[in-house]
């Protein structure tokens, strides 16, 4: 498993690295561009939410973003340095009553983005994976096996 980090200090225009680090990333790992939008929107948010939320603007405070990138997933971990929150009880931004919020919608996008969610130490880090397609080789070996089955 390949493995990157970095550390951001919690300031809105540092999303631009985020976004720069998802796109090196793209590159690097050969990510595909079905998920890669998906990656961006859901990892901005993530990050947007610790920076915001988590450490309350505080420049003093870090953000945490790793990648994780295995043959079949790649893992983004976001982790805040702020008190944490109830992720159990979030209200639903699709119910009529809260149609109208101004914000509510970032954990309920990035569960629906992501693959897998997970969120740990009190909600100060969330795990967000996605499913990458085979393999080309997986599929070119399928193939070279159906064909010299047919010529035997």
């Amino acid at each position: 498993m390949k493995q990157v980090k970095i550390q951001i200090p919690s300031l809105v225009e540092n999303i631009r690295v985020v976004e720069s680090f998802i796109d090196n990333s793209k590159d690097t790992f050969h990510i595909e561009d079905d998920i890669y939008g998906n990656i961006m929107v859901a990892v901005t948010e993530a990050v947007n939410n610790a920076i915001r939320h988590g450490n309350k603007f505080d420049k003093d405070r870090n953000v945490y973003l790793s990648l994780y990138v295995d043959k079949d997933r790649v893992k983004f971990e976001v982790e805040d340095e702020g008190e944490g929150f109830d992720y159990t009880d979030l209200l639903d931004p699709t119910a009529p009553e809260n149609l109208e919020n101004p914000g509510g919608r970032g954990i309920f996008l990035i569960r629906h983005l992501a693959d897998e969610v997970e969120f740990t130490k009190d909600g100060r880090n969330v795990q967000l994976t996605f499913m990458l397609s085979p393999a080309e080789t997986d599929e070119s070996s399928a193939t070279d096996t159906v064909s010299s089955e047919n010529a035997a």
